[in-house]
């Protein structure tokens, strides 16, 4: 019996390492660049970070990503001067891109059809609203010198807070010695990616919330979560408070928008104090081809296409009129 289990481990062990190097050396996981905060309270990603995007279990969707100086995934530097002309797209993972070649990204698609002015795209997964002003409230003295400021928003999901708060315990938890060796078992990251650990994690958890119990540390009490916007109301209120708390420049600010997914009093609210916003759900609708990923909602290349034209337009009538 000692024996059959001592070889069951070592080959349960050697298959493992099998497929832990099938995984590296086709690289069928995805990488994901360290995370950081700055002096400035700004959650981004570690400059110089570089590697791959993967999407499906046999690699269907394959991108490069490139982390710039400034902590953003771009195929160039962020120097704004008072002689360029720059524009700073603004937003979560749809503008951070990863689901597309960092040097054939929307702000490359936007130089290309206006080549004298530069992109600046402020791309970060799950960032709200909130982030968003932040961002360029903590960084004004680049985006004073930026033209015109892009923020991408989606109603339903960027309202929900009317101030930011930079989550520190999270970024450090990724340092933590757990986290370093789950995310250098690239078969473990494949594996998340497609839901086959989760048997595990439900294991781990029931065996950490027993250790708990059974500790002392566990009182049985439910955590109530932080309450959120629930209503179109509380989403304007909202945006009205973070309009004071950053003092929002509608002279050079846009908000990049879907209004099919908008509400109409928030578009209303907008026009009534000249806030400005670019609703490239026209281009969608001139179009039948898909424009979004197949596996996601995220854009497909062509809807980047079509964003970017779109974008390019109203810029080349708002800066150059």
């Amino acid at each position: 019996m000692k024996k059959f289990v001592l070889k069951s481990v070592m080959y349960l062990g050697l298959i493992l390492l099998v497929l832990e190097l099938l995984v590296r050396a086709f690289h069928l996981h995805a990488d994901d660049p360290p995370k950081m905060i700055d002096e400035f309270g700004v959650e981004k990603r570690v400059p110089g970070s570089t590697g791959h995007y993967v999407k499906g279990n046999r690699r269907q969707h394959f991108a490069h990503f490139s982390i710039n100086n400034s902590g953003f995934n771009s195929y160039r530097e962020f120097k704004p001067t008072a002689e360029k002309h720059e524009v700073a797209l603004v937003g979560d993972s749809y503008i951070e891109g990863f689901h597309q070649d960092y040097d054939n990204s929307l702000g490359k698609k936007i130089e290309r059809r206006l080549p004298e002015v530069e992109v600046y795209e402020y791309g970060y997964t799950g960032s709200n609203m909130a982030y968003q002003m932040h961002l360029v409230n903590a960084y004004k003295d680049q985006f004073e010198k930026i033209d015109r400021i892009i923020l991408y928003m989606k109603f339903k999901n960027d309202f929900d807070t009317h101030e930011h708060e930079t989550d520190y315990k999270s970024i450090q938890k990724l340092k933590t010695l757990p986290y370093k060796i789950r995310n250098n078992c690239k078969l473990w990251v494949y594996g998340s990616n497609y839901g086959m650990t989760l048997p595990i994690k439900n294991i781990a958890g029931a065996v950490w919330k027993g250790l708990n119990f059974l500790g002392g540390r566990g009182n049985g009490e439910v955590a109530v979560p932080e309450t959120v916007a629930t209503s179109v109301t509380d989403r304007i209120e909202n945006f009205k408070k973070l309009i004071a708390s950053y003092d929002l420049d509608t002279k050079k600010t846009i908000l990049l928008l879907d209004s099919r997914v908008t509400d109409n009093q928030f578009l209303d609210f907008c026009e009534a104090n000249n806030i400005k916003c670019l609703d490239f759900s026209k281009a969608f609708k001139k179009t039948e081809a898909p424009v979004t990923l197949i596996y996601d909602k995220h854009w497909n290349d062509y809807g980047r296409e079509l964003i970017a034209q779109y974008i390019s337009d109203y810029l080349r009538n708002d800066i150059y009129k």
